[in-house]
């Protein structure tokens, strides 16, 4: 099974996370092999991985996305297990911080969101097998390619995963605009944690929101009741980030 990348940043961070096998890059005639193009025909090279020259229309025929003239045919994403995510932090002596997504479904939020979380070093992301969107090309390419660096893990039930999590020692804590919520900022943040999201619609479901620990909240005094989740999400993990960095 192969899967067609496509976006320059999506099929540059591919090629450097050497986490997939990238069967073939495609670039358009006419394309101009400088600055990030010339990046990834000299990564391709150096991974042995061959380069097809071809003719626009050909390129336009894989598939109806803006290539901007290149793709690569690669193979499915490498999710992974929980424990491979709780590892990582162990080995980078780091407290963990993960980022779960309840039922996230719009592939523009979920790829914004896991760019924010590769940025400042969360240590994986849980994402539920059904009724949520996957790694798929167009999230790789929302992303700018931080899905190629992130550690991603599908689970059958999250709200198990929640409680494995809190097995290890991880407070769970939960973005939701609801009464019982502090703000975001008075909230200690500093403790291994996995950050909670819901869906752009209902949010999070019953069971994943009694099963959090803590709730925080975005307060917001416009006209507008609510933030989308890539937003919301992006600044609670920065809250994280600056809690931890400032000590």
């Amino acid at each position: 099974m192969r899967e067609v990348l496509y976006g320059r940043n999506a099929v540059r961070e591919a090629l450097r996370a050497r986490r997939r096998k990238v069967y073939k890059l495609v670039l358009a005639v006419g394309t101009k092999e400088t600055g990030i193009v010339a990046d990834m025909v000299t990564l391709a090279s150096n991974s042995g991985v061959p380069i097809q020259r071809v003719e626009r229309q050909q390129l336009d025929r894989l598939g109806d996305f803006s290539h901007q003239g290149l793709a690569a045919e690669a193979s499915p994403y490498p999710y992974v297990e929980l424990a491979e995510i709780l590892a990582q932090a162990d080995q980078r002596q780091e407290t963990p911080l993960l980022l779960l997504l309840d039922c996230l479904q719009d592939p523009q939020n979920f790829g914004a969101l896991l760019r924010t979380a590769e940025i400042i070093g969360v240590h994986g992301v849980v994402i539920p097998r059904r009724r949520a969107v996957g790694i798929t090309p167009a999230v790789v390419n929302s992303s700018a390619g931080a899905t190629e660096h992130l550690l991603v893990a599908q689970v059958t039930n999250l709200v198990r995963a929640m409680e494995e999590l809190k097995a290890r020692g991880l407070w769970m804590v939960g973005l939701e605009d609801a009464p019982q919520a502090q703000p975001y900022y008075q909230s200690d943040l500093k403790m291994p944690l996995a950050l909670v999201v819901g869906s752009e619609g209902r949010g999070m479901g019953r069971l994943v929101r009694e099963t959090c620990d803590i709730l925080i909240r975005l307060p917001m005094r416009g006209q507008i009741s609510s933030l989308n989740a890539a937003v919301a999400g992006s600044i609670a993990l920065y809250e994280v980030w600056r809690q931890r960095e400032m000590g």
